[in-house]
């Protein structure tokens, strides 16, 4: 045993050694030097284990030393290998290139920062004669994704880590098609950058891009066309100039302060007010427990006390990267109300399909009309869509999915309208195929002010949605769990619950009528029990479907050491008891986590408000 340790402790310091050899960076190199000098194999574990893995939504990791973190080094190297995997792939990358953005994230300690890691990436692909188009300030991530499609570039990278704890950074990466990259790439760049270790001979000298002609900066361009396009969605331009209802804004210490307030004058709305202690960017996040609108009325309460202040009856809030927005509304009887994803994805869709039949007189053309949302989302979209005539479809989670299934359904000439997923995103344009908070916080703002003429909150204009479409109630939570092992024996106990292979057959009262399991490609609603949507052996995910019209699945997280759970109960449009619902649904979660999470039992830790 001691022999197998050692070995493993030498091949650590060699890992640490070569590093050394390779970075440049006096900060984190000096941490490096210390944690050999000291010789503590858990430490350099930690720091030298394993590598981030590159997976579909890019890298996602604390900023700090070794190939464990997001440092320069591993930046350098994540972005050689990209380079090396796009030349392969297009013979024109030279003529095209690609873009990078950066949010305001920083980490003092260990010299990294995002604007540093965006300027490391396009000196790696300058070396390489190909041209960048790097902003030359923060931006919404969706800009990423909208210079791509834009510009037609082979690429785009947007170093952020979204709504992650500050010490967090990430490298999220788009192709061609304006869309977050699906399987096989991330493979294909995974494997590139392991071939692609060594920085190349001028990888540190990130000064040299700036004499360069293959640099370009695209942010006034941007600027000028992306609030051009989404104008496009701009319906109700006299009634935005003389609306009276006030909104406040939070950008949560991320990006999104100027391009809301640029997006409602896109829109001839007057400026929300903005939360002064959260409107600029600061990487430390300082009023926040966590940056990420998500988490419920903490995050808010600056907002709420603004509104309160200078009228305001509606909050937007953009999460640091500002794909993402949330939503709050003060009620009659003094209390707010946070919107749920899914509350406001019905909002929002029922709000566009209404703008696009208002001025698409041409019944035949809903037969190309289509809205997606991802299959953990509410089904309230499938609900309009079947009384009103549109296509609707679910994809597997993530905007991934959707941005490139969008892609193609608009490449066939249809008319991708709306997309959204419950964890508060959502693509209300098509010149973006991503979330993007921007755009849903404008689109919003005119929703609330043409409701206003009509005397309608947006709380009274869901309630009119669901007695017209049929009630959807949703609860979503999750357990923290930082044990690899004990998530993987939780998921396989629910794959063999009576014996081998037997999913459960009830959980408490709750008899369960069908599962697929998008692990394992199984589905017991399929005559050949093979599910249809594609299938992930990397991550768990099972739907169970009740009885008693009930759905819940359970996932991993892709980005976070989460177990989440999503579940939904449909009525029928006229079934308007939603107290009996909103109690049925109660106890089918309360059943789900005594029975199939077992909290106490696997030790998890719940969610705290």
């Amino acid at each position: 045993m001691a022999a197998q340790g050692s070995a493993g402790d030498a091949a650590l310091r060699r890992a640490a050694e070569q590093w050394l050899l390779w970075d440049k960076n006096p900060k984190t190199s000096a941490i490096v030097k210390q944690l050999l000098a000291e010789g503590n194999a858990g430490e350099l574990q930690k720091y030298f284990g394993s590598r981030m893995e590159f997976g579909t939504a890019g890298l996602r990791a604390a900023m700090g030393a070794g190939i464990s973190h997001m440092n320069d080094l591993t930046i350098i190297q994540t972005t050689q290998g990209f380079c090396r995997y796009l030349e392969k792939n297009f013979s024109d990358l030279k003529k095209r290139g690609v873009v990078i953005g950066f949010d305001a994230r920083a980490h003092l300690s260990s010299g990294g920062s995002s604007k540093r890691f965006a300027r490391l990436a396009a000196n790696t692909f300058i070396s390489q004669g190909v041209p960048v188009y790097l902003f030359s300030d923060i931006i919404p991530t969706p800009f990423v994704p909208y210079t791509v499609t834009h510009l037609k570039l082979c690429a785009g990278i947007m170093v952020t880590a979204s709504h992650n704890p500050k010490q967090d950074n990430g490298y999220k990466v788009y192709w061609e098609n304006g869309a977050q990259i699906i399987s096989p790439h991330d493979k294909g760049i995974s494997q590139a950058i392991e071939e692609n270790q060594e920085p190349w001979p001028q990888a540190w000298d990130d000064k040299l891009i700036d004499s360069s002609l293959l640099l370009h900066d695209p942010y006034a361009m941007v600027n000028k066309e992306y609030f051009k396009d989404i104008q496009k969605q701009c319906f109700h331009r006299n009634i935005n100039k003389e609306t009276n209802l006030k909104f406040v804004h939070t950008s949560v210490h991320g990006v999104g302060h100027k391009f809301v307030q640029l997006a409602f004058k896109a829109f001839d709305l007057s400026p929300p007010f903005a939360v002064p202690e959260q409107k600029d960017p600061d990487p430390e996040f300082p009023t926040v427990k966590y940056p990420n609108p998500e988490e419920g009325k903490g995050v808010l309460t600056l907002s709420f006390a603004l509104a309160e202040k200078d009228g305001a009856k509606i909050i937007l809030a953009n999460d640091p990267d500002a794909d993402r927005l949330a939503v709050a509304e003060k009620q009659e009887s003094g209390e707010w109300k946070v919107f749920s994803g899914n509350e406001l994805g019905a909002l929002l869709g029922w709000w566009i399909f209404t703008c696009w039949k208002n001025n698409n007189r041409d019944t035949c053309a809903i037969k190309d009309v289509y809205m997606l949302s991802s299959t953990v989302s509410s089904k309230i979209l499938r609900a309009i869509a079947l009384k009103e005539g549109f296509h609707f479809e679910e994809t597997l989670t993530g905007f991934k999915w959707m941005g490139n299934r969008a892609k193609q359904l608009m490449d066939q000439g249809k008319a991708v309208l709306f997309a959204f997923e419950e964890a508060i995103g959502y693509m209300c344009c098509p010149a973006v195929l991503d979330k993007d908070g921007v755009s849903a916080a404008v689109i919003t703002a005119e929703m609330a002010s043409f409701l206003a003429t009509r005397n309608l909150s947006l709380s009274q204009q869901l309630k009119a949605v669901y007695d017209e479409y049929g009630f959807h109630i949703t609860k979503a939570s999750y357990f923290i769990c930082h044990d690899p092992k004990v998530i993987q024996q939780l998921f396989d106990n629910l794959r063999n619950f009576d014996g081998k292979n037997t999913y459960p057959k009830s959980c408490g009262r709750f008899k369960v009528s069908g599962i697929r399991d998008l692990t394992t490609g199984y589905d017991s609603s399929q005559p050949d029990q093979k599910a249809i949507l594609p299938t992930s052996k990397s991550s768990q995910m099972i739907t169970f479907t009740f009885a008693n019209g009930g759905v819940a699945t359970m996932r991993t997280s892709g980005t976070e050491p989460k177990i989440k759970y999503y579940s939904e109960l449909c009525a029928p449009p006229g079934n308007s008891d939603v107290e009996q619902l909103k109690k049925e649904l109660d106890e089918l979660v309360n059943a789900l986590e005594k029975h199939f999470f077992q909290p106490e039992k696997n030790n998890l830790q719940r969610k705290t408000e």
